[in-house]
């Protein structure tokens, strides 16, 4: 695994806290409360084993993100491992990023992550030790005090997402993928900063394709498309089902309707709980 020369502590701090969501631990907490209301789902989706969740600032995207939270959260006394990638939007990369850092906090503490699993990926050429990627990411950050909150005890797997490919990724999720015991979650937005029922149009037909495991083909439909495009490739190879759990834009949740960006939730479940 080739190594970015960075300066790194063994912790690194919380990025986006106080931008994308409260800085003050007790304001973030009734925060995800108030988003995390348990919704009736189907109960295959309590087994999901991946999910795309969108990153956007709380207010904004939240009310999206939400319902698969409370899937995670009705599984949680099995899952002990978050597999985490996000697409770079500050750093240029080749490949993905892992950290070097033992920990990334939030208001909420400190989330471990899994050496172990992370060492899994010595060897491969896509996966570089970046810590500049990370240092203010805030596509893997916003899910984590949602999942410290859900989760009583996980380690964290985070991988920023550059210069890659689908196959690329794949090859990365099949080394992580695990059991019952870890989930995969694949962050990402969908079209940005279109009118209204532009964005609409466009995240239907976006959604549509994911749903039918077709690859995205461009980032014009969402930051996220090389992630979500590996883990279509895996979700065909092991007969995946995709469900459609919410599809939203800005507009929708706290924004005005003439520059938005979509949403959507997304969960998959493996051949014995489709």
């Amino acid at each position: 695994m080739p190594h970015d020369a960075t300066s790194a502590s063994s912790t690194r701090p919380a990025a986006v806290a106080g931008l994308f969501y409260p800085e003050q631990r007790d304001t973030l907490t009734e925060t995800i409360e108030h988003f995390l209301v348990p919704t009736k789902q189907h109960p295959a989706l309590a087994h999901a084993k991946a999910f795309i969740i969108p990153h956007a600032g709380y207010i904004y995207s939240a009310p999206v993100a939400a319902p698969a939270y409370s899937i995670i959260a009705a599984n949680a006394s099995t899952i002990r491992r978050v597999v985490l990638l996000g697409p770079c939007h500050r750093v240029a990369v080749r490949g993905m990023a892992v950290p070097s850092t033992a920990n990334f906090a939030t208001p909420l503490g400190n989330v471990s992550l899994d050496q172990a699993a992370i060492a899994q990926l010595h060897g491969l050429p896509s996966v570089t030790i970046h810590d500049g990627a990370h240092a203010e990411e805030h596509s893997l950050e916003v899910h984590l005090p949602f999942l410290q909150t859900i989760l009583p005890s996980f380690t964290l797997i985070p991988l920023a997402v550059g210069d890659t490919t689908a196959t690329e990724i794949a090859e990365v999720l099949e080394r992580l993928w695990g059991g019952e015991d870890t989930i995969i979650i694949i962050s990402s937005d969908l079209s940005h900063f279109m009118p209204y029922t532009a964005a609409q149009n466009i995240d239907s037909a976006s959604v549509n394709d994911i749903l039918r495991l077709i690859p995205l083909t461009d980032y014009q439909q969402a930051c996220g498309a090389l992630p979500i495009n590996g883990l279509l490739e895996v979700a065909r190879q092991r007969k995946l089902t995709p469900h459609l759990l919410d599809l939203r834009n800005s507009g929708d949740t706290a924004g005005d309707r003439t520059r938005v960006v979509g949403y959507a939730s997304i969960a998959f479940t493996e051949a014995e709980h489709a």
